[in-house]
């Protein structure tokens, strides 16, 4: 299968994008366990790979000036994943959380981490709590990881939030708008992506920032994870930058306003 892309489809942007870089890339890493089992390894040598990928986008993205990388790295379907596998991707996640927090102060990166932590254990928890905290304050890139995170679940999240607040009377129903919903999101203080990248051939976006990616523009590749290095993510970059986003106008609308 040939490299697809295509254009999703809500809010009005307040700047014209074309032929720039997006401000927020989302990436899906996927394809990880068939990389290893390509390489005759056990599937949990695959995310080990993976994540030198994330180092390196990481950094390029930094260079580029990318204000916002969202990574999709633990859904909470995954929990149904052999139990080993699933210790391997926790311990990994720990010690990576740990050892890189050295590169994202460095290089005045921000780690924000959304989803439903309570699953995971105490020693990742206070990893992630640590981290957050130590680069709370920088402000050059938000670098955040979605854990335990699934888009049905933020919505609900939401609603239910929302619900409390119109029983309290706190908030009127007719008061809920895109906005209040956006509020209660998990990612109430992200820009929307611009662009969402998967890897690993599937074309779904399986749950992830379901809301947040109604116009986001859809790029999807059969490389592998820990195959997706600076030069892939280039085409993907580029691919981006010679499409028109018009978020329901025409063509001719967008080239008169910009």
């Amino acid at each position: 299968m040939k490299e697809l892309s295509s254009v999703s489809s809500p809010v009005i942007p307040d700047r014209n994008l074309q032929g720039a870089l997006p401000h927020h890339v989302a990436v899906i890493m996927d394809g990880n366990g068939r990389w290893a089992m390509q390489q005759g390894l056990p599937r949990t040598a695959g995310h080990k790979k993976g994540v030198d990928a994330v180092r390196e986008i990481v950094k390029h993205c930094r260079h580029h000036g990318i204000g916002y990388l969202t990574l999709f790295a633990f859904s909470n379907e995954n929990w149904s994943r052999p139990q080993q596998e699933i210790r391997v991707l926790t311990d990994l996640l720990c010690a990576s959380i740990d050892t890189e927090a050295r590169l994202l102060i460095d290089n005045d990166i921000k780690l924000s981490v959304i989803g439903d932590l309570t699953r995971f254990t105490e020693s990742l928890q206070a990893s992630i709590e640590s981290t957050c905290r130590q680069t709370r304050n920088n402000r050059s890139m938000t670098l955040t990881i979605a854990l335990n995170y699934g888009g049905q679940w933020d919505i609900y999240n939401a609603c239910q939030a929302i619900a409390k607040k119109v029983e309290c009377g706190e908030l009127g129903a007719a008061e809920i708008t895109h906005r209040v919903i956006q509020s209660h999101l998990c990612t109430h203080d992200l820009p929307d992506p611009d662009l969402l990248i998967r890897t690993g051939g599937e074309i779904r976006i399986s749950n992830f920032l379901l809301w947040q990616l109604a116009y986001t523009e859809l790029f999807f590749t059969d490389t592998y994870w820990p195959d997706f290095d600076i030069g892939r993510f280039e085409i993907a970059l580029n691919d981006y930058a010679e499409r028109q986003r018009r978020f329901g106008n025409i063509g001719r609308q967008i080239k008169e306003t910009a």
